[in-house]
């Protein structure tokens, strides 16, 4: 056992989570979320060395089933006793949380609770084991799998002695009352850990399974020794990206690769699994095969007769999985297996089904638990055991998929199973379905049930009314459907092969551009959308990220799908040099098709273009238009992409820099490789740059405006040099054409050109806007005032509502009332947008408020309005 953990083990991706992100998802939604994180800011540890900082003494490690926490743990402790790290560790006793679960009430000492999981330490007296000398480190495997939860606020104990019930002593050594000098480490999946009260703990580690490619090459390698089968394992799993994705988890690789190397060395010629239902239903019977050969039974070439002999075992099994996965339950003892039907001795012990699917554990005082290898197989056989009941008509158990119009659960068509199934599954608070729910769908198509033939006869079949159906909720329901289950929806319908959803996700996108509308996203939306756009088939023309309202982090979890498009555009989506890290990964990747990638407006800066710039270089790269326009890029910037096109002069032809600080190296850098024509490069944009593009956000866009007496209505008085408005009761203007007559406002001197930023500070009621030059002036007030024309667009402030009007379509925005009249208005030109923001007079953070987006045909002007008892003053932007 030693040796083949040495042997196989492969590093994972752990990282410091400090902020203990609670997340009670199901483990494979969690993961597949995962696969979007953005890696750079990530703090990796080694589980070696965890202990290594004196002040974390007491660490807890989250992390899904099977991704590796108790296989780390063994390896920690492996490595110490054989002197491979932490010599200066005496003692490692490493403890299940399952096997506490069976001393219930029964009290002990830490001494004798010890002598019972090590029996080999008694002849080691208890004062050399805590007379203070030794260095003793626990590790507290599996807080999940405890029955009874940690009470932190239960009996305080301090003597070695003292008898109190585990989880008292649990809780005492993780506080410190209990043998202060422990190291103490805890494993548990997310949502149990927030029994843990966190000011008891020193350090959060997050195990995230094999991130990176190399992760999981190294896995398979170490698997296969054959270097030949590994080439072609890996190949045929970067061909699918449900495998690829889902081989983030340990185990999963493990499934796929008995499964891939079974057809390999077979030279089979049954088709790859491309979903998990072919993968599972190809790894049961693999498993039976195997079995039947270990106990010398007549081998069955034939899959179906295969499983046909064993299908009384496997029905037993899959009931059990079936009616504790409605209970919630993972693990089970032997009388949750005789209601089963399950005779351990019996059955078990002889089909040899224990280790591969269904295992022991053997634990204190005789009694024994039990579980499936992985969650997945127990969501797989509780699938199977209810379509075998729908088969049979033993539709006692179904009642909970009953169609709410049926009184009776009889001989109602399969599409109303399949749908009471996604209505229990959307209810799940936790999502402990959602897998159940895949493999079940999966199963609805007769492809898939004649690889379970021997267990299920393949003659029922879904029709189109369930994946109609499931369509309809993703489209009309959002606000029921959490982003985590709209994931888990999308991918029910590529379990049943539904190709339709790429070509409607496409089509939704194209909408939301189309209409103009900005859509606010959550983190958890964000992922729902790159992960859908991950798994999509079809490679998209455009994605537009900036269509979408969401915080830094949310753009960061949509950066990777942009590996599908051939067109993204980034442009004001907040990212930082932290990003392009991940841009540089993506555009290295063998199957990007990125062309075109727009990264304007963007505070990348030099470190930043120098990152991108490294995946710039790649020939893999085969970006043909890059835009960095705005993003504070000084001449290292330009030497940094200097260099990108001398190792890769054969794609990029456009390149804009305006809005940057090139100075005049940069200038000539870039210019001398735009004039060789070695180079493929034909476009060079570095106008409008200076060291005022050097300011953060919108500020670099900073434009200085003065008010125009001659189109200031004549109850406006204008002060401050023309930077103040505010009302009088009527001034003794001259008669001018460009004079607002009937309203009260009054336009800039300065044009506005291009991109330009400005801030107004409002006391009162008052109206910021963006006018043509050709507003009416004068005739009836709708015609002139700002947004109740065509010619206009404005935003209406006041300390209690905000609202946005043009051409009289009226919005609220959505905001709290503030104490700060400050607002800041940027408008693009080109990319024809107008954007308005709320100003924090504290912090200076800006708040968007809304969007108009228009093809702008006339020249711009600032407009401002006050009423009444209000003034507005032009803002210096800083």
């Amino acid at each position: 056992m030693h040796s083949l953990l040495n042997e196989i083990y492969t590093e994972l991706y752990v990282v410091k989570d400090w902020a203990r992100r609670v997340n009670k998802d199901h483990e494979v939604i969690q993961i597949e979320a995962g696969f979007l994180r953005n890696a750079t800011t990530d703090i990796q540890v080694k589980f070696s060395e965890i202990f290594n900082d004196s002040k974390s003494k007491k660490v807890l490690t989250l992390g899904m089933a099977g991704i590796g926490k108790t296989v780390s743990a063994q390896k920690f402790a492996l490595d110490w006793a054989e002197g491979k790290s932490n010599a200066n560790i005496d003692f490692v006793f490493i403890i299940l949380f399952r096997e506490l679960n069976i001393l219930k009430d029964e009290e002990y000492s830490l001494h004798k609770l010890l002598l019972y999981l090590y029996p080999e330490l008694r002849n080691l007296k208890e004062t050399g084991l805590f007379g203070g000398k030794c260095k003793c480190v626990f590790i507290f495997d599996g807080l999940d799998e405890m029955r009874k939860p940690l009470d932190f606020n239960k009996k305080k104990m301090s003597a070695v002695t003292e008898k109190a019930r585990v989880d008292v002593l649990v809780t005492n050594l993780v506080t410190g009352a209990l043998l202060p000098s422990a190291l103490v480490w805890i494993t548990s999946r997310h949502a149990a850990a927030e029994q843990i009260p966190s000011k008891y703990i020193h350090l959060v580690t997050e195990v995230q399974g094999f991130i990176t490619d190399q992760q999981k090459e190294d896995y398979f390698r170490r698997r296969i020794h054959d270097e030949g089968q590994a080439r072609r394992v890996i190949s045929q799993i970067k061909q699918s990206k449900t495998l690829y994705i889902m081989c983030y988890i340990p185990v999963f690789c493990w499934i796929t690769y008995v499964v891939l190397l079974q057809i390999i060395k077979q030279r089979s010629v049954a088709k790859v699994p491309k979903s998990l239902t072919q993968m599972y239903a190809h790894f049961l019977a693999i498993q039976m095969d195997t079995m039947d050969k270990r106990s010398n039974k007549t081998h069955q070439k034939d899959t179906t007769k295969l499983l046909e002999s064993h299908q009384n075992m496997i029905m037993k099994l899959a009931k059990l999985a079936f009616e504790q996965l409605m209970k919630g339950n993972v693990m089970f003892y032997e009388e949750d297996l005789r209601e089963s039907g399950i005779n351990v001795s019996d059955d078990l012990l002889y089909s040899g089904m224990f280790t591969q699917i269904f295992r022991e554990e053997c634990v204190l005082y005789q009694r024994k638990i039990y579980c499936f290898v992985h969650l997945t197989f127990q969501e797989f056989l509780a699938a199977v055991y209810v379509f075998h009941c729908y088969l049979s008509k033993n539709t006692e158990n179904l009642q909970i998929f009953k169609p709410l119009n049926r009184d009776h659960a009889e001989n109602y068509p399969l599409d109303d199973l399949l749908e009471g199934a996604v209505n229990i599954t959307l209810d799940s608070q936790n999502g402990h379905l959602d897998l159940f729910l895949r493999f079940l769908l999966g199963i609805s198509l007769q492809s898939n049930q004649r690889l379970l033939q021997g267990l299920l006869t393949p003659t029922q079949s879904s029709s189109n009314k369930t994946i109609v159906y499931i369509k309809k909720l993703l489209k009309g329901n959002e606000c029921r459907i959490s982003s985590e289950r709209y994931i888990n929806l999308f991918l029910c319908l590529s379990e049943v092969n539904d190709q339709s959803v790429s070509r409607e996700l496409q089509e939704y996108l194209k909408s939301e551009k189309k209409g103009k509308k900005e859509r606010k996203l959550s983190l958890g939306q964000c992922s729902a959308l790159a992960y859908m756009l991950l798994m999509s088939e079809e490679v998209l023309d455009e994605l537009d990220l900036k269509i979408y309202s969401t915080s830094e982090e949310g753009y960061k979890r949509l950066i990777p799908a942009l590996t599908v498009c051939r067109k993204a555009l980034l442009a004001g989506c907040n990212l930082t040099k932290g990003s392009c890290d991940t841009l540089c990964t993506l555009l290295q990747s063998v199957n990007c098709p990125l062309k075109e990638l727009d990264l304007s407006n963007n505070d990348l800066q030099d470190l930043g273009v120098e990152l991108l710039s490294a995946g710039l270089k790649s020939s893999r790269c085969k970006v043909e238009i890059l835009r960095l326009s705005g993003c504070m890029v000084t001449s290292e910037g330009c030497l940094s992409l200097a260099s990108a096109l001398k190792s890769n002069p054969s794609h990029l032809r456009e390149l804009d820099l305006t809005y940057n600080h090139p100075g005049q190296s940069g200038v000539k850098l870039l210019s001398d490789l735009l004039r060789n024509p070695q180079y493929r490069l034909e476009k060079l944009r570095m106008e409008h740059g200076g060291s005022i593009r050097m300011k953060p956000g919108l500020k670099k866009y900073a434009c200085d405006l003065t008010l125009d007496p001659n189109t200031a209505n004549r109850h406006l008085s204008l002060s401050e040099g023309n930077k103040r408005v505010e009302f009088e009761v009527q001034l003794p203007y001259p008669d001018h054409p460009d004079r607002f007559d009937v309203c009260h406002q009054v336009l800039s001197v300065e044009g506005l050109t291009v991109r330009c930023y400005w801030e107004a500070e409002c006391s009162g009621g008052a109206t910021v806007a963006v006018s043509y030059g050709g507003i009416r002036r004068k005739g009836l007030r709708d015609d002139c005032r700002f947004g109740t024309n065509n010619q206009s667009w404005s935003l209406d402030c006041s300390l209690h509502i905000y609202t946005v009007c043009h051409d009289s379509q009226v919005s609220v925005v959505p905001t709290p009332p503030s104490i700060s009249g400050r607002v800041g208005v940027y408008l693009d030109c080109e990319a024809g947008t107008l954007s308005f923001y709320r100003i924090s007079p504290n912090t200076d953070k800006r708040t968007h408020l809304h969007t108009f987006y228009s093809t702008f045909t006339e020249p711009l002007y600032a407009g401002f309005g006050v009423c009444s008892d209000s003034s507005l003053c032009i803002r210096k932007v800083e």
